[in-house]
């Protein structure tokens, strides 16, 4: 059995950062809402309770049985994990006269305590909290303290229960990842032996036990997540995985075709199937990005529905599910409510009458192309950028129309073909262009136009949990621009997207 860490979310903005360096160290980890804890079995190695925007003093502050586990489990608590320990065990936190956000430095460690070893004195880290703990148990030692906070990090004595009001999940913690390691590797006793080849090989053996002989019906896309979720399927159940491909007549131009052809030489029973009068209709006169999302995602369940029944006794729908699409999905209290529905999310319909697997359900997306490697798929469907399920209708702003479709179809692939040509596209981790709903006033020629508005949008990321507007050169922008005013009839205006996730989303809707 995978042995793993479990992470507590109380609803802070980096809890899915503690879970990337937890991996990055080659340690499963799982995340959970602190109202929807899991029973805790022997694979469980260790705790980490996240930090929160609540305040330990608040009648409604998350809570957590931590009687229950700190006496068997390695616990870390971070900001707000650690005021929670110390409030609820005999300590004082207390709104701070000296708050602290941003860089600090550790005056004082203890460096003869396991979760500091090899940590320098001075240490740089970075502070992100509003209350402080003024004091502690007899029971708790202080090892760590800053020059404004002198409980900076506390274990209490006899257990393996520590907390820190740092965060060592990010960059400006300069130690951090030794800390983490410290902590889940000397302290948890974890084994470090969570790889892609590991993951591959005991996913497949997972798969080919809860699938047996049964017949596996998949959707692909022709992205990264699809393909290598087809893959290994492909690898378990061979042709029992029957690949559909829809056009949905919101791809990216030229898409249904290029994407056919690319698996023609990967050995998978794959069938291309036109549907896109049916999306089409089923997203007239529909606005609203949640509303399109519904209907695209009931649409596709019809249409898996109908191949479905050709296919004599399909039992299951394999689905490229990937972790953050979890983890937004999952609504808990307060600060950590649904971002977005994702179609590909949740359950079916009791009419179609199959299970749903998920080979990739716990990856985050860097993870998912480490896997793709290790099971030899092609780089150029590795290297793709991620693309929304919805396709176009969520790029395309208010209602969906063909016209707009082969609008944003053109705009888009003078955009990516530009970005490939300059060789900056593999430097991007998503770019897309989105249609905006506003018309502007323009010159072409010897006349005025009042046509429509494209954004370009192009972010750097990790996992697509938080992103960074990428600074393309200003030349390459303005050929782009050029290009697609030139050549797209309705266009006669380029803009550039210059928000960061978050507060932005990398989407528009």
């Amino acid at each position: 059995m995978q042995e793993k860490i479990l992470i507590l979310d109380f609803g802070s903005q980096f809890t899915q950062l503690i879970a990337r360096r937890v991996r990055e160290l080659n340690i499963y980890c799982e995340i959970h809402p602190f109202n929807n804890f899991p029973e805790v079995d022997s694979t469980v190695k260790g705790i980490i309770l996240s930090g929160s925007p609540y305040s330990v003093r608040q009648e409604d502050a998350p809570h957590f049985e931590f009687a229950k586990h700190h006496t068997n489990l390695p616990i870390l608590g971070v900001c707000y994990g650690a005021q929670y320990v110390a409030h609820f065990n005999g300590g004082e936190v207390m709104a701070s006269n000296t708050r602290e956000y941003g860089r600090a430095n550790l005056h004082y460690i203890n460096q003869q305590n396991p979760l500091f070893k090899d940590v320098p004195g001075n240490s740089q880290v970075w502070m992100s909290h509003a209350d402080t703990i003024k004091r502690i148990a007899d029971n708790f030692e202080i090892i760590a303290s800053t020059d404004n906070v002198e409980v900076a990090a506390y274990q209490i004595k006899g257990t393996k229960t520590f907390g820190i009001q740092f965060h060592p999940e990010v960059t400006h913690s300069i130690d951090g990842k030794q800390l983490l390691q410290n902590f889940l590797v000397d302290i948890c006793g974890c084994a470090q032996d969570w790889t892609p080849d590991s993951f591959v090989e005991t996913t497949i053996a997972a798969l080919k036990e809860k699938l047996g002989d049964d017949k596996v019906v998949l959707g692909l896309s022709g992205g990264v997540d699809s393909s290598v979720a087809a893959v290994l399927l492909h690898h378990a159940i061979g042709k029992n995985l029957h690949c559909i491909f829809v056009d949905n007549g919101l791809l990216r131009k030229d898409e249904f075709e290029s994407v056919l052809e690319s698996y023609k030489h990967m050995g998978l029973n794959i069938k291309g199937v036109n549907a896109k009068q049916r999306f089409y209709d089923a997203l007239n006169g529909l606005s609203d990005p949640e509303k399109k999302r519904k209907a695209i995602g009931r649409v596709f369940i019809e249409v898996f529905d109908d191949e479905a029944h050709q296919v004599q006794d399909v039992k299951w729908l394999g689905q490229g599910t990937i972790y953050p699409d979890v983890i937004e999905s999952i609504s808990v209290k307060g600060p950590s409510a649904t971002i977005k529905s994702h179609h590909n999310v949740g359950g079916l319909p009791d009419f179609m009458k199959l299970k749903v697997v998920e080979p990739l359900n716990t990856l985050f997306k860097d993870e998912v192309r480490k896997v793709g490697k290790a099971l030899g798929i092609d780089p150029n469907i590795l290297g793709r950028h991620p693309f929304p399920g919805p396709g176009l209708a969520i790029r395309i702003l208010g209602e969906i129309t063909p016209e707009k479709v082969d609008i944003l179809q053109q705009a888009d692939a003078i955009y990516i073909n530009n970005l490939k040509s300059a060789g900056v596209y593999d430097k991007v981790w998503q770019a897309g262009a989105i249609y905006l709903p506003v018309q502007s006033v323009g010159v072409m020629g010897d006349e005025r136009t009042y046509e429509n508005v494209v954004c370009l949008r192009a972010v750097e990321s990790l996992d697509g949990m938080t992103a960074d507007w990428c600074h393309l050169p200003y030349d390459l922008l303005a050929k782009i621009s050029n290009e697609i005013i030139n050549n797209v009839k309705g266009i006669n205006r380029v803009v550039y997207d210059i928000s960061s996730k978050p507060p932005a989303t990398i989407e528009w809707e």
